[in-house]
């Protein structure tokens, strides 16, 4: 199995490193910029009708789509961050879940933009400005919370484990993370195949999350072979029930959603805050 792991690694590790180098963020992050220019660009042709035909259906003509097609792109580079991140520890895998809902609010109130006439009113639009107001400021508690979250961690549990398990183990979860980069990808050509042709369908990120939180479960599963112990499995178990409620918060409407984004926040910060308090009176006692 040793040969496995670490073929398995030698694939994973230089992709972590390409993807997390400063150069290519650079680069990305150019590339976001003259995305966003160019939408715009396209949008302001298209009102004014200068845009061939085949184009004309597959460009909108409210400038706040560009927006909002940028924060798209945004929450997707984000996903696949969140799925490097899956060898890490659990706690680390969690709170980049909680960073892609909080973006994933952020885009909602961006989104509810594009239903407002241009120039903008008040007037006919108040329910579309509660929904921001409410995304906003949900957005901005779990940012704050997701700080804390940040603060209060502790790698306790992971560093428990021996050196050929603790191997053997993030080599598992890397050879998960490969495995979801590939699924990833190709519902993301999927879907972009479909906005072409102008096929009907759902937003690909939502049920990626999905197959996020049976994955979640699988190493949850994959751990109780490393970490038998009761104290390990509930807390892993607890951060595998925080992303279903995040996942719950994906699709529940408005109000609710944020809602349901603060109280898993809340649970996994009152989970980290409990299992680091009864670890260290272990740890005591020992």
């Amino acid at each position: 199995m040793s040969i496995l792991y670490d073929k398995i690694t030698f694939i994973f590790d230089p992709l972590h490193h390409l993807w997390e180098h400063e150069k290519l963020h650079k680069k990305i992050s150019l590339t976001l910029v003259l995305f966003f220019m160019i939408s715009l660009i396209a949008i302001e042709l298209n009102r004014l009708n200068l845009l061939p035909v085949p184009l004309e259906a597959l460009v909108p003509k409210n400038h706040f789509f560009a927006v909002q097609g940028a924060f798209t792109v945004v929450l997707i580079l984000e996903v696949i961050s969140l799925i490097f991140t899956i060898p890490c520890s659990f706690s680390r895998s969690v709170g980049k879940q909680f960073e892609i809902l909080a973006l994933i609010l952020m885009r909602n109130a961006f989104k509810e933009l594009s239903y407002f006439p241009e120039p903008i009113t008040f007037k006919g639009n108040e329910a579309a400005i509660l929904n921001i107001l409410s995304d906003g400021f949900g957005a901005l508690l779990i940012f704050a919370l997701l700080g804390y979250y940040y603060i209060i961690q502790t790698r306790a549990s992971d560093e428990r484990m021996r050196p050929l398990d603790l191997y053997s183990f993030v080599a598992a979860k890397k050879f998960i993370a490969l495995v979801l980069l590939l699924i990833f990808t190709f519902m993301g050509i999927k879907s972009g195949i479909a906005t072409i042709t102008g096929t009907e369908q759902t937003d690909f990120l939502h049920g990626f999350y999905t197959i996020l939180i049976l994955t979640d479960i699988l190493v949850v599963l994959i751990s109780q072979c490393y970490q038998p112990s009761f104290f390990a499995v509930f807390r892993n178990s607890g951060f595998a029930l925080s992303t279903l409620i995040i996942r719950i918060a994906l699709a529940a409407p408005p109000f609710y959603n944020v809602l349901l984004g603060l109280s898993a926040a809340i649970f996994a910060i009152l989970l980290t805050i409990i299992s680091r308090s009864l670890f260290i009176k272990q740890m005591k006692k020992q």
